[in-house]
C-alpha cells in the first residue's frame, strides 16, 4: 500500500486526523482526554483541544 502524504509534520497527532481515522468511535476515553478543559481552537476545522499540539492551526481561546 502506498504511503499517504500528510499536509504537515505531526498531523497524525491532530484531532482532525484522529477523528477521520475513527479514533472518536474506537477510543472515546483517549479522545476525551485530548478535548477535556479545552483552551485552544483550530482555526481550520473548529475543533477544540486542551493542548495546541492536538490542532493544525491553534488559537488560544
Amino acid at each position: 500500500m502506498a504511503k499517504v502524504a500528510q499536509p504537515h509534520s505531526g498531523h497524525t497527532q491532530h484531532l482532525c486526523y484522529l477523528v477521520n481515522m475513527g479514533v472518536l468511535g474506537s477510543s472515546f476515553p483517549g479522545y476525551k482526554k485530548l478535548v477535556k478543559n479545552a483552551k485552544w481552537v483550530c482555526r481550520s476545522c473548529g475543533r477544540s483541544a486542551a493542548s495546541p499540539k492536538s490542532l493544525c492551526n491553534p488559537k488560544k481561546l
